[in-house]
């Protein structure tokens, strides 16, 4: 039985992924900010991702065939503001000393495993193309963007030097029902839904012309999986290639709804963090090529998704 090892099992992507790989008979083992995961443990095991030791214990006794990171450390305008040292801190931490602990101890413990990276689009900072692909310049303009292009830059030299299968996804936005609420697709459907029972009078959201290249995250941790199952390890961009504005998004959610957004939704310029209009889409071609993936669900598949689900919990 193939053991995979998935670091963030609890977030979005490593709930979508635990359940697909569970499918495929996997044994999966999750660490999260918990502690270890362990099927049949109703009990947690602590863990720190920057203790070194305990990564090594972990990876020495469980020996996985592939491990997942897809630790993340998301800060949003939305949140308490973080003095800049912190965010750094807190972003260098999961993004790079943690990654740095699992790649050490796979060099020792289980040197054949193959680990995957969660990088971002953010990388790639305000993308001078439109379209965007694994030649794009590396150039990020935010802490969560510096700190995940160090992770990425870190798989490449532990590929080069200790010839670790060490892969790295570039994974543009991708949603689900089980997005936080904080993010701007779920803060929509929720607001949507709220307004269609009563319960709300508007929605108040920054740039509606934002462009966003915008997938299902059931879709993207297959890529994930196909990444690893491939010959030989890589950075490949994982997206829909395809780009709609956050207007876009908000016209179907209220479509589904039978509502008419005009009337409840208004753009508020203080809530706009950048005078910077980039453009999101990603190129999947290489990944495509490369594993055979592609998206089984499009953008008007996710937003129904998305909303029958939001309704669903509504009740």
């Amino acid at each position: 039985m193939k053991k995979a090892l998935i670091v963030g099992c609890d977030g979005q992507d490593g709930t979508y992924l635990t359940e697909y790989l569970e499918r495929k008979k996997y044994q999966v083992i999750g660490i999260s900010r918990r502690g270890l995961h362990l099927r049949n443990q109703k009990r947690l095991q602590p863990v720190d991702i920057l203790k070194t030791h305990q990564i090594s214990k972990i990876l020495s006794s469980h020996q996985p065939h592939e491990i997942y990171y897809l630790a993340a450390y998301h800060h949003s305008s939305q949140d308490r503001k973080d003095q800049l040292s912190e965010l750094f801190d807190k972003s260098f931490g999961v993004h790079v000393q943690g990654l740095r602990n699992f790649l050490d101890s796979m060099i020792v413990h289980c040197p054949k495993a193959r680990i995957f990276y969660a990088a971002s689009s953010h990388i790639f900072g305000h993308p001078k193309t439109r379209v965007q692909d694994e030649r794009t310049p590396i150039e990020p303009v935010c802490v969560y963007g510096i700190t995940k292009a160090a992770g990425l830059q870190i798989c490449r030299f532990y590929r080069n030097e200790f010839k670790l299968f060490a892969s790295v996804g570039i994974l543009y936005n991708h949603e689900s029902p089980i997005r936080a609420a904080k993010f701007v697709s779920q803060k929509i459907v929720q607001a949507a839904i709220a307004i269609k029972q009563g319960r709300q009078r508007g929605l108040v959201l920054g740039n509606l012309n934002a462009v966003i290249d915008w997938g299902y995250a059931g879709d993207y941790v297959e890529a994930m999986h196909k990444i690893l199952r491939a010959k030989a390890p890589d950075d490949l961009v994982i997206a829909s290639g395809q780009s709609h504005t956050v207007k876009q998004f908000v016209e179907g959610v209220f479509d589904v709804l039978k509502l008419d957004w005009k009337k409840f939704v208004r753009q508020d310029a203080r809530l706009i963090q950048t005078k910077h209009q980039s453009h999101w889409q990603g190129n999947p071609e290489k990944l495509k090529k490369l594993t055979g993936w592609k998206p089984k669900r499009n953008f008007n598949d996710l937003i129904a998704l998305m909303v029958e689900a939001g309704l669903r919990n509504a009740k």
